[in-house]
This record gives C-alpha cells, sequence and structure tokens, in this order.
C-alpha cells in the first residue's frame, strides 16, 4: 500500500491551519491564526491546540538538529499554561540536546503582543519513518 502523504508532511497540522515560520539547526517558529473551530466552549484556544502547536515545534526543532533529517516521535510532554491564548499564536522551539537516539527540547507559546501565554518541555525518540520500515521489512 502506498501512502498518500509525502514525507514530512502531516495533514493533522495542515488541517489545523499551522504555518511554518523558521525551520534552522535546532531551532524552529511555527504560527496558528485562531479560528472558531480551535476554540473551547470559554472562547479562547482549546489546550489541545496549544499543546498540538508547542508539540509540533518542538519536534521540528529536535529534527532540524539531526543530521539524518530522521522522524521524531513525542515520548512525553509537560506543558504550562499561563494564560488564555487567543488570537494569533506564535510557537517557538528549541532543542537542547540531541543524542543518538533522543532528543531534549523546550518551547513557548507567545501571542501577537510578544506575552507568553504557555511553555513546554518534551522528550523525543529518533524513528525512521514508518513507510520505510515496512519497504525495508523491518515492521
Amino acid at each position: 500500500m502506498q501512502s498518500r502523504t509525502p514525507p514530512g508532511a502531516n495533514p493533522f497540522v495542515e488541517h489545523l491551519g499551522v504555518q511554518p515560520l523558521v525551520v534552522s539547526h535546532g531551532h524552529a517558529e511555527i504560527k496558528l491564526a485562531v479560528r472558531h473551530e480551535h476554540l473551547n466552549g470559554l472562547g479562547v484556544a482549546h489546550g489541545g491546540v496549544v499543546m498540538t502547536l508547542l508539540d509540533v515545534v518542538m519536534a521540528v526543532a529536535a529534527k532540524s538538529a539531526d543530521p539524518d533529517q530522521m522522524g521524531m516521535v513525542t515520548v512525553e510532554i509537560k506543558t504550562t499554561f499561563m494564560r488564555p491564548a487567543k488570537g494569533d499564536l506564535h510557537a517557538l522551539g528549541w532543542c537542547d540536546h540531541f543524542s543518538t537516539t533522543m532528543a531534549f527540547c523546550r518551547g513557548e507559546l507567545r501571542d501577537s503582543q510578544g506575552r507568553l501565554l504557555a511553555q513546554s518541555m518534551g522528550t523525543f525518540k529518533r524513528m525512521r519513518s514508518f513507510n520505510r520500515r515496512r519497504a525495508s521489512g523491518a515492521d
């Protein structure tokens, strides 16, 4: 079976409307203009949207630090919510340490005024893509 997803693409992130801004060695930035479907019952960005942005920006930062550009799978993530998230959101991520199997990252979510809304720390495991694993018979 052939995948319809190009390597590196993330259909869920594309569905949310996340836009990449910066990807460099160990650093990434993305943005999201919060829409009605991103809101919770209180009229602010759902916590799952906030955590998704932080998870994605840290994983992209980790992948940008990987000389083999392998996929990153979240092992654990801790997020602290500080302010309600609304409007245009800017997520920044850094890979602080990279080993042969893991990446240790941190992320921030800021609003259009630069206020810190949430912060995260995450651990990511390097993974070959599942499509490559199937092709090599490594299931």
